[in-house]
Order: C-alpha cells, then sequence, then structure tokens
C-alpha cells in the first residue's frame, strides 16, 4: 500500500505556524497540491513564499473560520485553484491556560467554537464536496478523501489548569469517531492523531517564558526528548495516504510515551 499523496490536493488550516505549517510543508515536499489556511495572512504569505519552486503547487487562505462564509470561500478557492480536494487536515488548536478557580464558561465557549466546532463545519463542507467530485467514478476500495484531526493527550488526562482545552479535545475525540461512522459509506476516512510533548508554537512559547518547563516535559515523556513537528507530519501523511486504507475513526498518539506514566501536572500540547 502506498503512502504516497503525490497530486492529492490537501487543505491543512493552522498552517501559518506550529505544526500546522510543519504538515503543509512536508505535504508540499511529498508532491501535494497544499491550501495554507490561518487568521494570520502577513505569516501566511511570508511561509509560502519561501516554499521553492511551489508556485503552482502552494497557495494560502487568511480567514477567521468559525464563520460559516469564510468556509464557503476557502472550498472556492481551493477548487478554483486545484479543481477538487482529497485531504483535509484540521490543524487549528488553541490552548489557553487559566486558573481552575475562575470563571471557565468564556474559556470553554472559545475553545469550543475554535477547536472543535469550526473543524466540525468545514469537515462536514469538505466532506459534501468530496462526495459532489466522486460522483460518477467507478466504485473502488480506495476513499474518496481523507480528514485528519490534531487532537490532544489532554483529551484523557486530568489537567484542571487546562480544563478548557481538554474538553474541546475530548469532544473533538469524539466527533471524529462519530463522523467516522456516518462517513464510512460515502467512503471518507476521518482519523485523528493526538500529540503530546510535541514541538508546537505553544509549547515554544511555554518553554521561552518558564526556564523550567523543558526539563519538566522531559522527565515525564519516557522517550526522553520533545517531538518534531515533522514527526506529527509523517503520522498525518499516513492516516491521510491509502496505507490507511482500512482505518478510520482512531486517534493515534503521539507524544513519546507521557500517557503511559500516572497523570502529573505537566501541560500537555
Amino acid at each position: 500500500m502506498s503512502y504516497s499523496i503525490s497530486g492529492k490536493t490537501a487543505i491543512v488550516t493552522g498552517a501559518a505556524n506550529g505544526v500546522g505549517l510543519a504538515i503543509a510543508r512536508h505535504f508540499v515536499d511529498q508532491g501535494a497540491n497544499v491550501v495554507l489556511v490561518d487568521r494570520d495572512e502577513s505569516r501566511l504569505k511570508a511561509e509560502v513564499s519561501t516554499m521553492s519552486g511551489t508556485d503552482e503547487h502552494a497557495i494560502f487562505f487568511a480567514g477567521d473560520l468559525r464563520e460559516r462564509l469564510t468556509l464557503a470561500n476557502l472550498l472556492s478557492a481551493t477548487v478554483d485553484a486545484f479543481d477538487r480536494v482529497d485531504i483535509l487536515v484540521n490543524a487549528t488548536r488553541q490552548c489557553i491556560a487559566s486558573d481552575p478557580l475562575d470563571d471557565q464558561s468564556d474559556a470553554v465557549h472559545e475553545a469550543l467554537q475554535q477547536n472543535l466546532l469550526a473543524s466540525m463545519k468545514l469537515s462536514q463542507m469538505v466532506a459534501r464536496r468530496m462526495i459532489a467530485q466522486a460522483e460518477g467514478v467507478e466504485e473502488r476500495r480506495n476513499a474518496i478523501g481523507s480528514i485528519v484531526n490534531l487532537s490532544s493527550i489532554a483529551a484523557r488526562r486530568t489537567q484542571p489548569e487546562l480544563m478548557a482545552y481538554s474538553i474541546a479535545s475530548a469532544a473533538l475525540d469524539q466527533m471524529t469517531r462519530s463522523m467516522a461512522v456516518a462517513m464510512a459509506r460515502h467512503r471518507i476516512r476521518i482519523n485523528g492523531v493526538a500529540l503530546g510533548s510535541v514541538m508546537s508554537a505553544n509549547l515554544k512559547e511555554q518553554m521561552n517564558e518558564h526556564e523550567d518547563y523543558r526539563a519538566m516535559i522531559l522527565q515525564q515523556t519516557p522517550m526522553g526528548r520533545i517531538g518534531a513537528a515533522s514527526e506529527a507530519a509523517e503520522a498525518v501523511q499516513f492516516l491521510a495516504s491509502d496505507a490507511a486504507a482500512f482505518m478510520t475513526g482512531q486517534i493515534i498518539t503521539i507524544d513519546g510515551g507521557r500517557t503511559l506514566l500516572d497523570p502529573v501536572s505537566v501541560p500537555a500540547h
């Protein structure tokens, strides 16, 4: 079975930095057409401009994915540029730590809007496009499209300071499983990647602010290191490719073994 995504068209959200950007870059390197999506237009433009020789294979789209019109415009821009969409990677993740004794209602609402609902609405819209573009195509064993959601080990670990993020991550995992069952008859596969101890933009920021942060994470990671964003990108490629043709509704974990240990109060990103 092939790991190739060459010639496929992928939408990658949260692609202005961190893991989302690493996924977008990796997909372009693997020969895919990629639409990099984020709210930070200047950062997107700068990143796409550094992708040497990819003028025909990478474009950017800036907008707030919490707005339905933005989602529709994103899909239109993708189809206009590349005629179709084969892969969606929902890599937008917002992680905000807060005092668990404070009122969490606003934080939970914001996390659900950004990390769950935007991904759900975009997934539904892209799935409808995948179904439409497959009409008239001879029945095949492989899927007509693949959706990969980036989640976090915070969904399974009790960390009160990350309550809003944990709730949204757990909800995203359940959405992944539910949509996978609903979309299976349409031959659309939906899987997730739960990250922990992987170098995200947020983790880098936290380590810059707290000098003991890296040591705390390494102490609680059996493999003794922080994962590279490229390692997450390779896992996403596997799930998006035909190599994972019989996988759907699965949440694979990339955390260096952190979730194998008893829960401790070290934030997961």
